[in-house]
C-alpha cells in the first residue's frame, strides 16, 4: 500500500505512528528539572506525541532562595536538591529509564558555586546537568507547549523561582525570546520593601514590552507559580472542573484573583486550594508580577499549560512527522490499542455515527472521532459506574489538545455511550461549561455510539448506514440483507433512544 492509499485508508489523522521505532524510541524517556524553587524529575511513557507520566515527583528545594543576597546557591537547598537527584537517578535506573536528560536552570547557571554543585552531581551520579541560558530556557519551554498545542500562536511566559522567560510561538515554530530577572525568589532580595519590588517589576517589565510588543491574542502560562494563581481563580469563581491544564481567563480575571490574593494571608489560600507552603510562599509576587504584565501586554486571553520545559525536552527528540501529529487523536488511538475490547473499531464506529454531524467544523469532528476511540476503553469498569468512569477518564485523563469545553463534551458523550439518562449525576454542575446545543450534540454522539456499538462488533457501516436529513429532522437507518439478524431487540432500543435524542421522526429500509 502506498502512502496516498494508506491516508485515505485513515483519513485525515494519517495512520498510527505509535508502534513506528522512532515512535517507541522515546517510549520511557526520563527528565530531571533542576529549577530554582523545584528540582523534579519526570518519566514519560506511552503514545510518544502525548506520552503519559509513568513518573512525576518534585522536591521544593529552594535551590535558589536568598541568591540575591549571597549570589550562592542555598545551603540548605544544596543539599536537599542533591538528595533528590541522588534518589531519581535510582529510581530512573529501576525504570529503564537511563540515561536521564538533566537541565538546570536559573539558579544554578547564576550562583559563584554551580560548577562546583554540577561537579558534585556528577560524582554522585554520573548525570552530567545541562545548564541552559535565559533564551534557551524560554525556547524549551515554548517547545513544551507546542507538544501539547501544536498551532498554538501567542505569547508563553514560564515563571521559575530567579528567572521569568517570554517566547513567541507561531505556526509550530519558536520565534522571539527573552529573560528576566522577575522569579519571585529573586524579588524576595530587592532592596526598598514593597515599593521598591513594584518600581522592579514594572521596570522590568517596560523593557519586556519594548523587546516583544503587545497584543499576543493568547498569553500561555507556564510554571507552578502561575498555576497556583489559576487554581485560586478557580476557587475564587466557583469553577467546576479543576483541571489546570487549558485553563482561561481573561486579563480582567487576572487583576481581580491579583486584588483576592493581596487580602487574604498565605495560611487562608492554602486551606481553600491545598496548595504547598513552599509554593504558597511565592504566590503573593507572582501575582503582581502576572498583574503588570497582562496589563502591559494586553492580551486578549490566558491559557494556563501544565506543559513546559520537560516537555519541552522530550519534543527536542521528536522527529517532525511525529511532532506534525495529532496529540489527541495519537493519545487515544494509543488507549484504544491498549483497553479497548476490540482495538480498531473506534476507526469503524466513527464511519457509521459520522453522517449525522455532516457540516461540523474540523475541530468538533476531532473530539467526536476521540470519543469513538476512546467508547469502550473503560468497560472493565463495573456496569454501574462505567458512565461515570468513562465521564471522569475524559475530563480528567492527561491528555493535550484539548480546550475544557471539549473534554467535558467528550465526557458527556461517553457517558450516553452507557447509559441513557444522566438525570441527578455528580457530573451536572460541569455542563454549564457547554451551551445548550453542546449538551444536545454530545447525547446524539453517546447514543450512536451505543447503538453503532451494540449493532455491530465489527464493520457496523458495512451492515448498515445511517443518513440524517437535518432539515427535516429525519433519521434512515438502511440495514444490508446481512444485517437483519443483528437489528435485534436491543440494537431496535438502542437506535429509538438515538431517533429520540435527535427529536426526529425515523425509517428503517432492508435492502434485499
Amino acid at each position: 500500500m502506498n502512502d496516498a492509499t494508506a491516508s485515505d485508508e485513515w483519513g485525515p489523522f494519517g495512520r498510527p505512528l505509535f508502534e513506528d521505532p522512532s515512535a517507541r524510541a522515546l517510549s520511557r524517556v526520563g527528565v530531571i528539572d533542576v529549577g530554582s524553587n523545584s528540582v523534579r524529575m519526570v518519566v514519560f511513557d506511552g503514545a510518544a506525541r502525548s506520552p503519559a507520566y509513568f513518573f512525576n515527583e518534585k522536591v521544593m528545594a529552594g535551590l535558589g532562595a536568598g541568591f540575591s543576597e549571597t549570589g550562592r546557591l542555598n545551603p540548605e537547598g544544596r543539599t536537599r536538591a542533591l538528595s533528590a537527584i541522588r534518589r531519581f537517578h535510582r529510581l530512573a535506573e529501576g525504570m529503564g529509564a537511563t540515561p536521564v536528560t538533566a537541565v538546570a536552570t536559573a539558579a544554578v547557571r547564576e550562583a559563584s558555586d554551580g560548577p562546583d554543585f554540577r561537579a558534585e552531581v556528577e560524582a554522585a551520579t554520573g548525570i552530567r546537568l545541562w545548564v541552559v541560558d535565559g533564551r534557551e530556557e524560554a525556547r524549551l519551554s515554548a517547545q513544551g507547549v507546542l507538544l501539547g498545542w501544536p498551532g498554538a500562536d501567542g505569547l508563553v511566559c514560564d515563571i521559575g523561582g530567579s528567572s521569568m522567560e517570554l517566547a513567541r510561538i507561531s505556526e509550530g515554530r519558536v520565534g522571539q525570546r527573552v529573560t528576566s530577572p522577575l522569579g519571585p525568589l529573586r524579588l524576595q532580595g530587592v532592596p526598598g520593601g514593597k515599593k521598591g519590588i513594584k518600581a522592579e517589576i514594572d521596570r522590568v517589565v517596560t523593557d519586556l514590552v519594548e523587546t516583544m510588543g503587545t497584543g499576543p491574542g493568547r498569553l500561555f502560562l507556564v510554571g507552578g507559580s502561575w498555576r497556583a494563581i489559576a487554581r485560586i481563580d478557580m476557587e475564587r469563581t466557583g469553577y467546576p472542573l479543576h483541571v489546570l491544564h487549558e485553563y482561561r481567563m481573561k486579563p480582567s480575571a487576572v487583576g481581580a484573583t491579583a486584588k483576592f490574593i493581596a487580602t487574604h494571608d498565605t495560611d487562608e489560600l492554602r486551606a481553600l486550594t491545598g496548595i504547598g507552603e513552599a509554593r504558597m510562599a511565592l504566590v503573593p509576587l507572582a501575582s503582581q508580577v502576572l498583574k503588570t504584565l497582562v496589563r502591559a501586554l494586553k492580551p486578549r486571553e490566558i491559557a494556563i499549560s501544565s506543559y513546559g520545559i520537560r516537555e519541552g525536552l522530550l519534543y527536542e527528540q521528536m522527529p517532525q512527522r511525529l511532532r506534525d501529529r495529532d496529540p489527541l487523536i495519537e493519545a487515544c488511538r494509543f488507549a484504544e490499542q491498549k483497553d479497548a475490547r476490540i482495538p480498531g473499531f473506534g476507526r469503524a464506529l466513527y464511519r457509521f455515527v459520522e453522517p449525522l454531524f455532516k457540516g461540523e467544523g474540523a475541530d468538533r469532528l476531532r473530539v467526536i472521532r476521540a470519543a469513538c476511540l476512546l467508547h469502550d476503553v473503560s468497560w472493565r469498569a463495573h456496569p454501574d459506574y462505567r458512565h461515570e468512569a468513562c465521564f471522569d477518564n475524559a475530563t480528567r485523563a492527561n491528555l493535550g489538545g484539548l480546550t475544557h469545553g471539549e473534554r467535558v463534551f467528550l465526557g458527556l458523550a461517553l457517558l450516553h455511550r452507557y447509559k441513557n439518562s444522566r438525570s441527578g449525576s455528580r457530573f451536572e454542575e460541569l455542563l454549564g461549561i457547554l451551551s445548550d446545543r453542546e449538551i444536545r450534540q454530545g447525547e446524539v454522539l453517546g447514543r450512536a455510539m451505543r447503538f453503532g456499538a451494540m449493532f455491530s462488533t465489527d464493520t457496523p457501516e458495512s451492515l448498515g448506514q445511517l443518513r440524517w436529513f437535518p432539515k427535516r429532522r429525519h433519521l434512515e437507518l438502511r440495514l444490508s440483507a446481512q444485517a437483519d439478524v443483528l437489528f435485534g431487540e436491543v440494537a431496535q432500543s438502542r437506535f429509538g433512544a438515538l431517533v429520540s435524542a435527535l427529536e426526529a421522526t425515523s425509517e428503517v429500509k432492508r435492502r434485499r
